[in-house]
């Protein structure tokens, strides 16, 4: 993932900075502002954006990420409690508001997100940095209150003593004259080996209201007067509303109102079941002139026609024609990919309240950064009108982060349609997340490889077919270089192995159906494309398929020591009895290294039951 990966971060970053200092781009996401209204506890010390004390010794981490069952609020607050020798029963957790000055996601520049794998790995200083603050800033505090040596006092657990002396004060007693000191600017970090969370277990912030049901997410969410919404979608992609008639669904008991939107027409009821019943009584004339109908077939047909020629270059080492042509043997190999819904466990809601005053959002959301300049573009509002209230979400993978803020936008414009009469809930139901939300896209892939005498190999050709995630987004003219979408290739570009000849080609096909980010983005189908192809090899050249792999990542320690690690671990090598196997996997994703070993026995009936 190096190659690509890296530098369409760097680009992502060099173009985001540009856009705070004037230059026009492609794109303009929005900095933001405070909003001071998410603090309801007396504050006595703050000495950060990201952790607050209170009298009553509760540590608040304000945390910038979404916690859509990944356990990121967990490990975010784990940084701040590791630095501040906090006492864990003594944490909790809010939710940052939208000001992406101070709530920027460090890796992408000053936009505010939560994607790409980064939540802990671009707030790890920063998290910890804040906490050792606050806590040098309690022994000062303490040192003063005492008159002795901040050296001598030691902090455990939310309490801090001096051992000398007797005295002990809990971090609520010291918040007061804590708030009144000048917050140090470089304070050092704890070593690994004194780490006391870092690395351990620990009850998970949100485990506790997530069983007892108290935990917050958006399809739990009430306003007083607020309307549930649900919205008739064409039943093509690229369809639109030609006609409707409203009379049966207004008819419908709980219904209050039914309005058109560019999307597909909105039923807004009392309760979800009459906004359902509503919606079903709808009757839609839908102008499919310019609709997608090709299915499956025809589309994957289309990209094998499109894998037949090359593509646009992702990744180029010496000469594959020549690689190929001098091979003693060749093999190739095809794999397809299917469109993947995310199919979180919560489907698809929002809720939005808009006035003459701006618009509130209540949901979970990944990109507000991106989600706020939708909104103005419907509403109309600056920026600094639109306020987002953070909940918790049920599952992503990617859905939640959508280039289009898709659900998003349409609570907003259902809420502009009754013109703000009412604070709106929009709830999409399972069956329409599956069938009208976005998806991973349709992959086709074809590989070439040569292999010498030896057994060894001397060329691999890739050839990657499918849409592009980025194409037509805010994104596309800053990640996007020379026609290739990072997140189609990455995986792929970035295969480990040293090969001398190597082609890595991508075709980036124009369909009409709306695909987006799903979990691991490229390296999904990438990394399954590359690592059967390398079995596939092992196999033709009669090499056990760990030490095949090890010989091609001779300037690739780390690798090695995973796929060696594994292959230990699952005791690789030792004879397995008839009809059982084992096999092996290995990749790097987002700087994490993984290998996987697979033992499996055959059935009778041919079938293959997967043993550890």
């Amino acid at each position: 993932m190096d190659a690509v990966e890296n530098s369409s971060r760097r680009e992502f970053i060099k173009a985001s900075v540009a856009v705070g200092t004037g230059l026009t781009l492609a794109f303009h996401l929005p900095l933001g502002r405070a909003q001071s209204d998410i603090q309801t506890t007396p504050t006595p010390f703050a000495p950060n954006a990201f952790v607050r004390i209170g009298t009553d010794d509760r540590v608040t981490v304000v945390v910038k990420h979404l916690e859509m069952g990944q356990g990121a609020h967990t490990g975010l607050a784990t940084l701040i409690a590791e630095e501040l020798d906090a006492d864990w029963a003594r944490i909790q957790i809010e939710t940052a508001p939208f000001d992406a000055r101070r709530y920027n996601n460090l890796l992408l520049g000053p936009v505010q997100g939560t994607a790409m794998s980064t939540s802990l790995a671009n707030s790890y200083l920063q998290l910890r940095k804040a906490g050792a603050v606050a806590r040098a800033m309690l022994v000062t505090a303490a040192a003063q209150n005492w008159n002795v040596p901040a050296a001598e006092i030691e902090v455990a657990k939310g309490l801090v003593a001096h051992k000398a002396s007797g005295r002990k004060a809990s971090f609520g007693q010291l918040a007061p004259t804590a708030a009144k000191l000048p917050v140090p600017e470089d304070v050092p970090l704890k070593s690994a080996k004194d780490f006391r969370y870092i690395g351990k277990a620990a009850p998970r912030v949100d485990g506790r209201a997530k069983v007892n049901g108290s935990a917050v997410f958006t399809a739990d969410f009430r306003l007083p007067g607020m309307l549930t919404a649900l919205v008739a979608h064409p039943p093509l992609f690229g369809a639109t509303v030609k006609s409707f008639d409203a009379g049966a669904a207004k008819a419908t008991k709980g219904v209050v109102d039914v309005v058109a939107i560019p999307s597909g027409v909105a039923v807004l009821a009392l309760d979800f079941w009459s906004a359902k019943k509503g919606r079903d009584a709808l009757t839609v004339e839908w102008d499919e002139s310019a609709a997608n109908k090709l299915g499956t077939a025809e589309i994957l047909a289309q990209y094998q026609d499109l894998a037949r020629s090359p593509g646009l270059t992702a990744r180029k080492e010496g000469d594959i024609d020549q690689g190929l042509a001098t091979a003693a043997r060749r093999l190739t190999a095809e794999y397809a990919f299917p469109y993947l819904a995310h199919a979180a466990m919560e489907p698809m809601n929002c809720v939005a309240r808009v006035s003459g005053n701006g618009c509130e959002i209540w949901g979970g959301v990944q990109f507000q950064s991106i989600d706020v300049v939708k909104i103005a573009a419907v509403t109309g509002f600056d920026f600094d009108k639109i306020k987002f209230h953070q909940l918790y979400a049920g599952g992503s993978f990617g859905r939640r982060a959508s280039t289009q803020a898709d659900y998003v936008v349409e609570a907003v414009q259902i809420a502009k349609a009754i013109a703000g009469r009412a604070p709106v809930k929009l709830l999409w139901t399972r069956e329409d997340d599956m069938r009208g939300g976005y998806y991973r896209p349709l992959y086709y892939h074809t590989l070439q490889a040569g292999l010498d005498g030896e057994g060894r190999v001397t060329a691999w050709l890739h050839r990657i077919v499918g849409q592009s995630i980025l194409a037509g987004t805010m994104l596309e003219g800053v990640l996007v270089k020379k026609g290739i979408d990072p997140m189609s290739v990455e995986g792929a570009v970035d295969l480990p192995y040293r090969i001398p000849h190597l082609l890595v080609d991508l075709h980036s096909a124009k369909v009409g159906v709306p695909v987006l980010w799903w979990r691991s983005v490229g390296h999904t189908h990438n990394a399954f494309a590359a690592e059967t192809f390398i079995d596939e090899l092992a196999a033709a050249a009669g090499k056990d398929p760990v030490e095949f792999r090890r010989a091609l990542l001779a300037d690739r320690p780390r690798h090695r020591r995973v796929l060696d690690l594994a292959a230990e671990k699952a005791g690789w090598g030792k004879a397995l009895p008839s009809g059982k196997g084992r096999g092996i996997a290995l990749h790097e994703s987002f700087k994490t290294f993984v290998a996987q070993v697979a033992e499996v026995a055959l059935r009778r009936d041919g079938s293959v039951k997967i043993e550890r």
